[in-house]
């Protein structure tokens, strides 16, 4: 059977292991082809592709759920369950999704795209079945890396405390498990996974228990033995502890052994986790090899795996990371943390430079961030390489342990505004909004590489909590250098007018030029001002541009609800400044669908031709109230 004739998986289910190994190297070429075309995330997909047909050969879906964490790896699912006519969409606006989405199908039981989630979730669909006495099997596949996070430690234990029927799949893709260790581990999983040991292992014990005044004794000495062999040959201890059988670890590249397990396993009536071993970007060479650069990938090369369209310009995470290490390098006290991100935040050269002054702290946005305000305590200034997206998670202890402390701890917020094809969980588009209301916090966004460094230097020398907020994109070096160094609650007008004033913020700047430049065609004298802090606001600037220009255009890649425009209205009615105009040029009350970034930003008026149209619309009003 070929891949195009999968409907569904139950179209695998009566397929020979030799088909279901065709089968899988079918995928992993659909998949590489795909991937080369439209970017995507590689290496963790072709890591899993025996692990899938496994799933689907033995489960149920949709009717067992399967329940993937971050949803990386989820293209081999999509496959096999009735996409394949429309996976040339992947990561596409209009098409299909890069991760996991409800919407999309009813083998996707829960929608995904940050980590450690899958357990908890999955749990909550157990309690669900049990609730409403339906009858399902119910499997989280979580990565090792993802196994990092608080939240997936938090699901183990509930899970193991409510000892209802879980199973838990841990694909582990950084350990090489050998052919000696594996043939045991097989055997000892059918075996310890299997009714007949569980039956056994019980009748032994109550046998041993009925013995008169040893019985007890012999009872916990038999335990302690079988659990220090189970301590020297199996590495599950620490699961087991927290309340589920393990079985482990097993080829997660061998279909035969990945199927012989599910069947062993699926049976099971308590929580069980079963231990995979993969390698990332399996059956590629140039994934396999360097398996972080094609965990996300742009348009590649299939025959050298060079990317097809590599910038010119520096990134902003180039640029940051590049003037972070340069300034480590004069002051001591600056430590980098990230959280699982060192290459997608620039800072691979500072962790070569400074080994001991780099803490990658693992999926654990939390952690970093209250690590990162304990340094601060200790007179280091720790700078926190974080996304946007990420950064959510880890607000509370933003507010809590860095702001109420008022604590010279540095956000360096990368992946701020809309980020293209991953999507509603990776645009950052909210950053603005919850952060902006928090006390003592600086909030601040370059415009190109030379506000960067300054506001980098500016950062770190200031005695509380600062934000630096930028997007993926490469730097707009288009706009000519500043005219004036950065300062502390001051912006900058590029250029001026006297019809309406475009206060744009960070990397919206040139296309508010761009929009400005149409308007002076048009007759119209735009004033252009790159706002540099969204908090504090230079006030005094708005007040002047209140009284002589007003008419203002805000322009944000964060919603519109709270964001940058909403501070400006705010600080215009406290200030009594009544008889001004203000239009908001953001993002509306609803989330950013998945797409190349100009298209999305046209979509939703944040290009220049956008900015351009607000401007317009904003003078007609004027002109229809004067008449």
């Amino acid at each position: 059977m070929r891949l195009r004739d999968i409907k569904s998986p139950q179209d695998i289910k009566q397929l020979e292991l030799y088909e279901l190994e065709e089968l899988a190297q079918e995928i992993r070429d659909c998949i590489i082809n795909r991937v080369s075309l439209n970017g995507g995330h590689l290496a963790s997909s072709l890591g899993v592709i025996e692990l899938t047909l496994a799933m689907h050969y033995v489960f149920r879906s949709p009717h067992d759920k399967i329940v993937w964490d971050v949803g990386h790896q989820c293209y081999p699912h999509k496959l096999l369950t009735g996409r394949y006519d429309t996976f040339h969409t992947l990561r596409q606006y209009g098409g299909i999704s890069g991760f996991p989405r409800r919407v999309e199908s009813p083998h996707d039981p829960f929608g995904v795209g940050h980590s450690s989630t899958s357990i908890s979730a999955a749990l909550g669909i157990v309690e669900g079945r049990e609730l409403t006495a339906k009858h399902f099997k119910v499997i989280a596949v979580i990565g090792d890396g993802a196994m990092t996070g608080g939240l997936a430690f938090e699901g183990l234990n509930h899970a193991g405390h409510l000892k209802k029927d879980l199973i838990v799949i841990l694909n582990d893709n950084e350990m090489s498990i050998s052919r000696n260790v594996g043939a045991l581990s097989s055997y000892l999983t059918k075996i310890m996974a299997g009714d007949l040991y569980k039956k056994l292992k019980k009748e032994t014990k109550n046998i041993i228990e009925t013995i008169p005044k040893v019985g007890g004794h012999f009872s916990k000495l038999a335990q302690k033995t079988e659990d220090t062999f189970k301590y020297l040959i199996l590495p599950g201890m620490l699961f087991e502890e927290l309340g589920f059988s393990y079985a482990g670890p097993v080829d997660g590249h061998d279909i035969a052994k990945l199927i012989d397990t599910f069947e062993c396993i699926k049976g099971a009536a308590t929580p069980t986790l079963v231990h995979v071993v993969t390698t990332k970007g399996k059956g590629y060479e140039f994934s396999e090899k360097n398996p972080a650069t094609f965990h996300g990938v742009g348009p590649f090369e299939l025959d050298t795996g060079e990317l097809r369209s590599c910038p010119q310009r520096p990134s902003f995470s180039s640029v940051f990371g590049q003037h972070l290490t340069d300034a480590a390098d004069k002051d001591p006290r600056i430590v980098a943390i990230t959280a699982a991100m060192k290459e997608g935040t620039g800072l691979r050269e500072f962790a070569a430079r400074f080994p001991e002054r780099f803490f990658d702290v693992g999926i654990a946005e939390p952690h970093a961030v209250t690590f990162a305000a304990g340094m601060a305590t200790q007179g280091l200034r720790p700078v926190v390489a974080i996304y946007s997206t990420f950064l959510q998670r880890a607000y509370d202890q933003v507010i809590h342990d860095v702001c109420l402390q008022n604590l010279p701890v540095v956000f360096a917020i990368d992946r701020a505004g809309i980020v293209g094809e991953d999507g509603p969980t990776h645009h950052g588009v909210y950053d603005i909004s919850f952060l902006r209301h928090i006390p003592n916090l600086t909030v601040m966004s370059p415009k190109n590489s030379v506000e960067m460094k300054e506001m980098l230097k500016l950062a770190i020398t200031h005695d509380g909590p600062s934000v630096i907020r930028y997007s993926r994109d490469c730097m707009n070096e288009e706009i000519e250098q500043s005219k004036t160094s950065v300062e502390m609650g001051k912006a900058e007008i590029i250029e001026d007018g006297g019809d309406v004033a475009i206060l744009a913020v960070g990397g919206t700047a040139l296309a508010a030029l761009q929009a400005a430049h149409r308007l002076r065609e048009d007759g119209i004298s735009a004033m252009v001002v790159n706002m540099r802090f969204i908090k504090p606001l230079d006030t005094a600037l708005l007040s002047e541009i209140a009284r002589t220009v007003r008419k203002i255009v805000t322009v944000e890649e964060n919603v519109l609800a709270g964001g940058f425009g909403s501070s400006v209205l705010e600080y215009l009615n406290a200030a009594d400044i009544v008889d001004v105009e203000v239009k908001i040029v953001a993002l509306p009350d609803r989330f950013v669908e998945h797409g190349n970034q100009q298209l999305l930003r046209h979509l939703y008026n944040l290009d220049d031709d956008g900015i351009y149209h607000a401007a317009l619309s904003l003078l007609k009003r004027r002109e229809l109230l004067k008449n």
